[in-house]
């Protein structure tokens, strides 16, 4: 068995470049972990490995938390690497798990912008104004274009409290 060490460190421990048997031996003692379990030293040996079904088990785990842990590891493995075969697959993977759930978010927060324009029983007009921002801006928020400052997203919650809350009181006032 042929060993290389490599100067990157996964919990103080160098890691070591193996040869094609000593990666499936290294594997196998994975196999039961989740993925996301496995240290810097097993992602690396698995994409060197050549093994499809290994390297669908880290697209999963990237796939699920693209910014997690497997995906930082993934990122340290493919850094320096030729991109090309599976590493040219996995850095797509990643980007595209990272473009999709950052477009999931910014709909995430159109839905949030939405309910609180929807809560305050403002027109959009009038609501943007009071924000500080035009009504453009407000409509690109609510369609998940852009996102808004965690600022303006206070401020439109406490519009949509303030005018939630005045609604709530008239409708409680006797007629």
């Amino acid at each position: 068995m042929t060993l290389a060490a490599d100067a990157r460190r996964d919990d103080a421990a160098p890691t070591i470049r193996l040869s094609s048997a000593a990666q499936v031996s290294q594997l196998s003692a994975y196999d039961d972990r989740p993925v996301e379990f496995w240290p810097t030293a097993a992602i690396r040996a698995a994409v060197e490995s050549g093994d499809l079904t290994i390297w669908q088990r880290i697209v999963t785990a990237v796939k699920r938390d693209p910014y997690g842990r497997t995906a930082r590891q993934v990122e340290e493995v493919l850094e320096g690497t030729s991109s090309y075969g599976i590493t040219a697959a996995l850095d797509e993977v990643l980007s595209r798990s990272r473009e999709h759930l950052e477009a999931d978010e910014r709909a995430e927060v159109g839905r949030q912008v939405q309910l609180l324009l929807d809560r305050s029983g403002l027109g959009r007009q009038e609501f943007a104004s009071r924000i500080g921002a035009s009504a453009e801006d407000l409509m690109s928020y609510v369609n998940g274009d852009v996102s808004p400052s965690a600022v303006q997203m206070v401020r439109m919650r406490r519009l949509s409290d303030r005018f939630a809350k005045m609604r709530a009181q008239r409708a409680a006032r006797p007629q």
